[in-house]
């Protein structure tokens, strides 16, 4: 006979019951079941296992082969139709600030965290962090006065008898700059595909510039955009108003490397990170390490979620450039950073990350095992 599959079952920081398994459930619903039947449990339940591979960190049971013998289970009430919304918002508490808002109809996002129902990343208060990734559809902006007007009595003519208008180089220049300073403000260095987005949609938006002898009528527009994005990079390396840009420049790779080349290694966003290697914030690097040492005392408390939330949202930036500059391993990394890896951590450092508010999707299709495993692979 098979020995038994011997689980600890965690309902509260003081209340723990042992449960014995013959065999372990085909399915988490059938686990949850026997779970609530164990311990006399009723209403919605979500289970949660210590994962040894990351410090023993409790994280969402997807799958019950993740079950072992002297497996530890937490057990999670859940909130039945709980709707998370994420959104950028504007406040007020200083002049020029802005925040991130996690809006949910729980009054937590667990059973260990604050009453309070909002979550705010407090930013830098001149706006460094992108808010939107890269669209679906590229939205062409509006250029200057002179120049649209052009395009607005271009594009008539070319409805009426397909004449193509041959842009000056002035209104060449405005269409350029204004078409970089967009595409700069979702990506820094964009690439092919990215572009030919860019230029099929002016093409689209405005007909009278297509070029019917080029890839698609927008294939020239492609190679201009191209080239004026390396000019804007480059102006804008000039004045030092770019860290994403700053790090590649010679000066900065010659910390890493004694012969740099300005080609080779550069540190750029490859897996759609908006915010890959964010602009510093006005405060010293010795009160953001301070803020750091902070940090390690704080996570060691309970129910001190809104503290560390605030902590961590400060030191982004901060922490951004660490793991860019330094690329520690994941021990050093939850060393230096152990708030990192708890659950609303890691979903909030997705969405400053990649801009992308993904939470419902996660939590009802995929475990969280996967995704703190897929989240430090590719973006720690």
């Amino acid at each position: 006979m098979a020995n038994p599959i011997r689980l600890l079952i965690l309902l509260s920081d003081n209340n723990s019951e042992r449960m014995d398994l013959a065999l372990v459930p085909d399915t988490v619903e059938e686990l949850i079941e026997q779970v609530k039947e164990a311990c006399k449990l009723t209403g919605g339940i979500r289970l949660q296992y210590k994962d040894i591979d990351f410090g023993g960190t409790f994280v969402n049971l997807s799958s019950t082969s993740s079950i072992k013998d002297l497996t530890t289970i937490k057990v999670i009430p859940s909130v039945p139709d709980a709707d998370i919304i994420l959104e950028f918002i504007d406040s007020v508490p200083t002049e020029n600030s802005s925040s991130l808002s996690a809006h949910t109809d729980s009054s937590s996002l667990s059973t260990n965290t604050d009453s309070d129902d909002t979550i705010i990343l407090s930013r830098s208060p001149s706006e460094r962090l992108r808010t939107k990734p890269w669209p679906k559809e590229f939205n062409i902006p509006t250029f200057s006065f002179e120049t649209e007007g052009q395009l607005e009595k271009g594009n008539a003519e070319y409805t009426k008898n397909q004449t193509r208008l041959t842009p000056t180089s002035k209104m060449l220049s405005d269409i350029l700059e204004r078409l970089a300073e967009t595409v700069f403000s979702y990506k820094a260095y964009p690439n092919d595909a990215d572009l030919s987005d860019v230029a099929q949609a002016l093409t689209k938006k405005h007909p009278c510039l297509r070029q019917p002898d080029s890839f698609n009528e927008s294939y020239g527009w492609k190679l201009r955009l191209k080239n004026k994005m390396c000019n804007y990079r480059t102006q804008l390396k000039s004045h030092g108003l770019a860290s994403e840009l700053m790090v590649n420049t010679l000066k900065s790779k010659s910390r890493e490397d004694s012969l740099p080349h300005p080609a080779k290694n550069n540190k750029k966003a490859r897996r759609g990170e908006a915010n890959y290697y964010p602009q510093p914030s006005f405060e010293t690097q010795e009160s953001l390490e301070e803020e750091r040492t902070l940090l390690l005392t704080e996570v060691k408390k309970r129910n001190n979620e809104r503290t560390i939330r605030e902590k961590m949202a400060r030191t982004f930036e901060f922490r951004r450039q660490e793991i860019v500059d330094q690329k520690p391993c994941i021990e050093n990394l939850m060393e230096r950073w152990p708030a990192l890896f708890q659950v609303e951590e890691v979903y909030l450092s997705f969405i400053l990350i990649i801009t992308n508010h993904f939470f419902p999707e996660i939590i009802h299709t995929q475990g969280f095992a996967n995704t703190l495993k897929v989240f430090i692979k590719n973006y720690i």
